[in-house]
């Protein structure tokens, strides 16, 4: 236990280099099946500081959703007031009837919100116990595939489809909150060339200033209804976006029965920064790999270790590209080599594949095979661009 823990710690420190010496003075995981030979440390200590690690706040899988907007808008009201007879004082009685419909309208519309708020916290609750049930499952360990996560990550997919849709009514809110704001705007207008009608009392004019204050009050709600429901939209749509990639890659670890954390594309937008077209394959010569995984064995469990490598890259080089490289031993003549070569490419798609699933861009990787004197078996080599 207290050798993992320094291995662990080993690989964390290396990842904190600079970058200018990231890819020279690492210590590079490597997932075998073989056992660590004990004459050569080196090689023991890469085989094990690829170990799986979990970070109890990346394993949440699911971000926590954004705080939605508090304000309850309740209309300021229409002042009552009597018909003094005059064609201003008809105009002042038309306008409080307008007013009046309109703040009815807004009265309705913050119902309807609050409604919605209510039932998005309440999806949002429950999609994060079902994600949080999935993870603490994966955590303890489980079967991969266990149709019992299935069965619970289809629900969260429902939940996430219901919070999608509490986004698509806000949409249609936000429009008839929009209708309203042209109608306020309208009326803020007719009220203040009531004013400048000949034939007006003082009472009517009296009535008109009070109508004036409440016309644009109305209209600062409405603007400010209009702009909260703007602001839930947006913050909804990027947090449904984000847990549609994080429940991609939960999907990966239900399959492969351990734990990830958050999509790969999500861990890198988190730390700001733009992701690059990784372009053709480089040279790797006299690189190191960040990750070598030897297929000397059916099933190499190298999910884990794969994604916690480019993951903690992506935390502090979110910009980053990868090159993946199938490996072919030389040994065994001709047919022998192009049969581990074909071997090695499907491995390396294999690989592809898994990092696709836990978020990472498909333009991220460039990838590209060859042979080494060196190996005795099938690798892949991931190499930090």
């Amino acid at each position: 236990m207290v050798l993992f823990k320094y291995r662990a710690i080993i690989l964390g420190a290396t990842l904190l280099l600079p970058a200018c010496s990231f890819s020279e003075s690492a210590l590079w995981p490597s997932l075998s099946g073989e056992d660590p030979v004990a004459s050569e440390p080196s090689a023991q200590a890469a085989d094990t500081a690829a170990s799986p690690t979990y970070n109890a706040g990346a394993g949440a899988g699911a971000t926590q959703p954004p705080q939605l907007g508090q304000t309850n808008f309740t209309p300021v009201g229409v002042s009552p007031g009597a018909d003094t007879g005059t064609f201003v004082g008809r105009k002042v009685v038309e306008l409080r009837s307008e007013l009046q419909r309109l703040q009815d309208a807004v009265s309705t519309h913050n119902s309807e919100l609050q409604t919605l708020r209510a039932g998005t916290v309440a999806n949002s609750q429950t999609y994060h116990n079902t994600v949080g049930a999935v993870n603490a499952r994966l955590q303890v360990g489980t079967t991969p595939g266990n149709p019992v996560l299935v069965q619970q990550f289809n629900a969260a997919q429902d939940l996430l489809d219901a919070l999608n849709s509490d986004i698509a009514s806000m949409n249609k809110l936000a429009t008839s909150i929009s209708g309203m704001s042209t109608m306020s705007a309208y009326l803020a207008e007719s009220t203040r060339s009531a004013f400048g009608v000949s034939g007006a009392v003082d009472e009517d004019h009296r009535q008109l200033t009070t109508l004036s204050d409440e016309v644009d009050q109305t209209v600062i709600l409405i603007e400010r209804l209009l702009d909260e429901v703007a602001d839930d939209i947006r913050r909804q749509s990027g947090y449904v976006a984000q847990e549609r990639s994080n429940l991609n890659t939960l999907a990966a670890g239900i399959k492969s029965g351990e734990i990830y954390g958050a999509s790969l594309s999500n861990v890198a937008a988190a730390a700001e920064g733009p992701g690059p077209i990784a372009g053709n394959p480089m040279d790797t010569t006299g690189r190191r790999p960040l990750v070598v995984i030897r297929f000397d064995r059916d099933k190499v469990p190298y999910q884990q270790a794969l994604y916690n490598a480019v993951g903690q890259v992506l935390e502090r080089r979110p910009n980053a590209a990868f090159d993946l490289v199938a490996v072919a031993p030389t040994s065994g003549g001709t047919a022998r080599v192009a049969l581990n070569s074909t071997k090695a490419r499907r491995h390396a798609e294999e690989v592809l594949r898994s990092l696709v699933e836990m978020g990472l861009p498909p333009a991220r990787v460039a990838v590209s095979a060859k042979t080494a004197d060196g190996s005795k078996t099938n690798e892949v080599h991931l190499y930090l661009r």
